[in-house]
């Protein structure tokens, strides 16, 4: 059995010292590694478009089907127009699909009224507005509307909706075979489209 020597015991006992300085190292830097903090927060941001939004009352039904037509014969409806958008909006007025060579086209009149009062199937009431009322020119036949109005760029009519509220305009369009309409005329036909449409100003 060895026998350790006074000097060994002493060796031992100096190398256990820093062993154990090391421990306890250890566990203090662990403890002091906690420290206090603080945030700020900026709430979740969101983004939502607007809109332009148009609809009307004619429930999908043309506005004109006028047969048997002959000089000096004129007819008249009314449509409202309701803009809903949340934009601030320009709202212009031009034909589509237009089918107006015909001598008929070039014979017929078609004055287009901005107002309130009426609506699709009845003018009854309607009043045309106090300023830009009439946004047709005068003398405008079915083909020159055609021809002139083709698109937003160059449609009709000043209406500006706020973008605020529900807006609505009513139109009145009235078209009359010109009283001199040569023979000609006889037997032809003509067509288009009216379409509105609103950009944000």
């Amino acid at each position: 059995m060895s026998r350790v020597t006074p000097r060994a015991a002493r060796l031992a006992a100096w190398i256990a010292i820093p062993a154990a300085l090391v421990a306890s190292g250890a566990v203090v830097s662990t403890a002091s590694y906690s420290a206090f903090s603080a945030t700020t927060v900026n709430p979740t941001s969101n983004w939502t478009a607007g809109s332009v939004a148009l609809a009307d009352d004619d429930n999908n039904t043309a506005l004109f089907t006028a047969t048997g037509l002959k000089p000096g014969s004129t007819g008249a409806n009314c449509i409202t127009v309701t803009s809903t958008g949340s934009l601030a909006s320009t709202v212009k007025l031009y034909a589509t699909n237009a089918q107006t060579t015909s001598a008929l086209a070039s014979n017929t009149a078609i004055v287009i009224e901005q107002g309130t009062g009426g609506g699709f199937g009845s003018c009854t009431g309607f009043t045309p507005a106090a300023t830009n009322g009439t946004l047709t020119p005068a003398n405008t036949t079915l083909a020159s509307f055609a021809s002139g109005s083709t698109s937003f760029a160059n449609g009709l009519g000043t209406w500006a909706p706020t973008g605020t509220a529900s807006e609505s305009r009513v139109y009145r369009i009235t078209y009359t075979v010109s009283a001199t309409a040569p023979n000609s005329v006889q037997g032809t036909t003509a067509s288009l489209g009216l379409t509105w449409e609103a950009q944000n100003s």
